[in-house]
């Protein structure tokens, strides 16, 4: 057997769903499982072919009981979601390999580079990449922007108009960064979804149009092949350490077309999705890649303008109980 297994599935009903396609292609007996700290609430857990629970994160023996989940039923490829487990599972990916299980992860290195705000911006312009500027707090520029080194989910991030606006507070945390604001009236923010493969070289990028985000995740969104596509292709058509699935945040200006890289999270992305429906196919080709020991060629040809609109669904589990 062929499984894959999802980590901290939650609402990733769609991602569950595309893997599961795309490996009965393949291998029509395998399964994709899901694990969650709260599988019972999990929509994505719900939709999988089985789910299990696991110990939070920061507890000793998780990377034990996942490990036990791969080996006890046939996982041969693990798939990360969240930012949070990223370097402990790249920490231990030959743990697992040694039992026979993929994950499908960037090296540590890379990831520690990632979760670095600081760094992944001196990586950026190693890679002749053009980033925010960041203001000596003796010497700012207004607006500006303010958030932590090693923040997520837009936690601790604060607009600053004037001078006035500024407090205590935000001189307090050595790891908050003073940034050149870019002003979203003048610009637009893209998601792009990256792949690369075994040879950390860049297979396919996909710029998705930021057009309503919720929760920190893109709620509508269009993919475009604009000046994006090139300017990754030219700058980061190979990265060491990088593996499968990265999404990358650029701001390009409307008028000047300037590029700004913001962010790497070396991972599947929540709006992910709409690549996928576009034909850019991750999951399929980390199949080829893993399961099949095949080679992957770079593929432009995604369906350029598709709009994502999304919506509320449900699931449902009948005689469910607290």
């Amino acid at each position: 057997m062929n499984n894959i297994l999802i980590t901290s599935a939650g609402k990733r009903v769609s991602l569950v769903n595309d893997f599961k396609i795309e490996l009965k292609k393949y291998f029509a007996d395998s399964k994709v499982f899901t694990v969650d700290l709260n599988p019972e609430l999990s929509a994505a857990c719900y939709v999988s072919d089985g789910w299990f629970k696991v110990p939070k994160l920061n507890e000793p023996e998780y990377v034990d009981v996942l490990l036990n989940i791969c080996v006890e039923n046939s996982i041969k490829l693990v798939v990360p979601t969240i930012d949070t487990e990223l370097l402990l599972l790249a920490e231990n990916k030959e743990l697992f390999a040694s039992k026979g299980v993929s994950v499908i992860i960037s090296s540590v290195d890379f990831i520690n580079k990632c979760r670095n705000k600081r760094l992944i911006h001196d990586f950026f312009e190693s890679k002749g990449v053009e980033v925010a500027e960041e203001y000596d707090k003796k010497h700012l520029k207004f607006p500006l922007f303010i958030k932590p080194s090693d923040g997520s989910r837009s936690i601790d991030t604060f607009f600053i108009e004037t001078e006035k606006d500024l407090t205590d507070y935000h001189f307090s945390n050595d790891k908050f960064m003073f940034l050149e604001y870019l002003d979203l009236n003048n610009s637009d923010e893209y998601t792009c979804d990256l792949y690369f493969g075994k040879d950390n070289k860049l297979k396919c990028v996909v710029p998705r149009k930021r057009i309503e985000v919720r929760d920190g995740e893109v709620n509508k969104g269009k993919t475009e092949k604009n000046e994006l596509v090139d300017y990754i292709k030219n700058n980061l058509s190979e990265i060491e350490g990088a593996r499968g699935c990265l999404t990358v945040q650029f701001f390009l200006f409307k008028e000047s077309r300037r590029i700004i890289a913001i962010e790497v999270n070396p991972r599947f992305g929540g709006g992910f999705p709409l690549a996928y429906l576009a034909g850019a196919n991750f999951p399929k080709w980390i199949i080829q890649e893993y399961l099949l020991d095949e080679e992957v060629e770079f593929f432009d040809k995604w369906d350029n303008n598709l709009l994502m609109l999304r919506y509320d669904n449900e699931v449902l589990k009948h005689g469910y109980l607290e």
